[in-house]
């Protein structure tokens, strides 16, 4: 059965995922920005813009800001302002350099395996830099070249033998 709360997430991880994973949602929550609700989504710890705060979203679920999840081999941070923004993720990519730390990332997902292998400063600083009001904004600038948002009815074609 998937865990409902964040808490019951938390406690189902076995002991060494469960303390980093703590201390990492601790540093995220100490640096979200207001606005952004925490709770569960997609199996993760997600941060995100309440369906009440913002309802037009492409998926129906509320905005995701960031994400924190543990797998089985190492643990994930999803981080959508590195991932929709090319400034966010030069940033991020500078601070790991500064760091001495090696990043390893997706299109969102940094991958790690314990606390050491993270710039904390420079995770804190990616996240506490873009508001609601700015992630908004960048989210409606990335949406309205789709055809979604220009209201046009995307045709699923058969293709002919």
């Amino acid at each position: 059965m998937r865990p409902t709360t964040v808490a019951e997430y938390v406690a189902g991880l076995p002991d060494d995922r469960r303390a980093t994973i703590s201390k990492l949602r601790a540093l995220l929550n100490r640096r979200m920005p207001k606005g952004y609700r925490e709770s569960m989504g997609f199996g993760a710890i997600n941060w995100s813009i309440p369906l009440e705060t913002f309802p037009d979203t492409y998926n129906g679920e509320p905005l995701c800001y960031a994400a924190l999840s543990a797998r089985k081999n190492y643990c994930s941070l999803y981080l959508m302002g590195a991932y929709g923004s090319a400034t966010e993720r030069r940033r991020l990519e500078q601070g790991f350099r500064r760091a001495g730390k090696k990043l390893e990332m997706g299109k969102s997902c940094v991958r790690f395996r314990s606390l050491d292998d993270l710039p904390l400063d420079a995770i804190g600083d990616s996240i506490a830099r873009l508001t609601p009001a700015k992630y908004l904004a960048a989210y409606a600038t990335a949406r309205a070249g789709t055809k979604a948002a220009t209201g046009r009815k995307v045709m699923k074609t058969k293709r002919k033998s």
